[in-house]
Formats: structure tokens, C-alpha cells, sequence
């Protein structure tokens, strides 16, 4: 009868920063479409005008999901508001509310 004797392995932290793959262009690029809408809808596009305004919605839910994203990968509030300009005690109202 063999017994197998369990050892616990050291738990290693995760990295809290990714590497970056390419946020710097995608984020160009990012603009430049959101841009190009905004130009389009000048030109006379009446319809796309409520397309673009919800643009604004999905990009402040995109960052409410970056943000709770980031906390829960371990960033402080204070690092986030670092990042942002602004303070922590701002971040935390932002974007705490009444999320785990």
C-alpha cells in the first residue's frame, strides 16, 4: 500500500500588471471611429445622432467594468485615481457604490 503524502505548495501572488499589447494604438483607434461618427452625424446624419450619444453610455460602462475589473485584480482605489487624475476618495465614489 503506497501512501501519497500531500505537500502544500506556496500560493505565488498574481502579477497585478499585464503586459500592454498595443493599448496605445487601440485606444487611437478607438478614437478615430468615435470621431468619424461625430463628423458623419455633422454632415447631416440626424439618425445617427442618438447612436453616437449612446456611444457615451457604452463607454462609461466599459469603464465602470475596467474599473471593478482592476480592483478586483488587486489595484488600490488610490492607484486607479492616480492613473486618472484624480483623487481616491473621487474614484471610490465613482466607481465603488455598492459593488463587492
Amino acid at each position: 500500500m503506497n501512501i501519497v503524502k500531500r505537500t502544500l505548495t506556496p500560493r505565488i501572488p498574481a502579477q497585478k500588471r499585464r503586459d500592454v499589447v498595443e493599448n496605445t494604438e487601440f485606444a487611437a483607434f478607438a478614437r478615430r471611429i468615435i470621431r468619424a461618427h461625430g463628423r458623419r452625424v455633422a454632415t447631416g446624419d440626424v439618425e445617427a445622432l442618438r447612436d453616437l450619444v449612446s456611444l457615451s453610455t457604452a463607454i462609461d460602462e466599459a469603464i465602470t467594468a475596467a474599473v471593478i475589473g482592476l480592483r478586483a485584480f488587486g489595484y488600490s482605489w488610490a492607484e486607479i485615481g492616480s492613473r486618472l487624475g484624480i483623487s481616491r476618495q473621487a474614484a471610490q465614489q465613482r466607481w465603488g457604490g455598492d459593488r463587492p
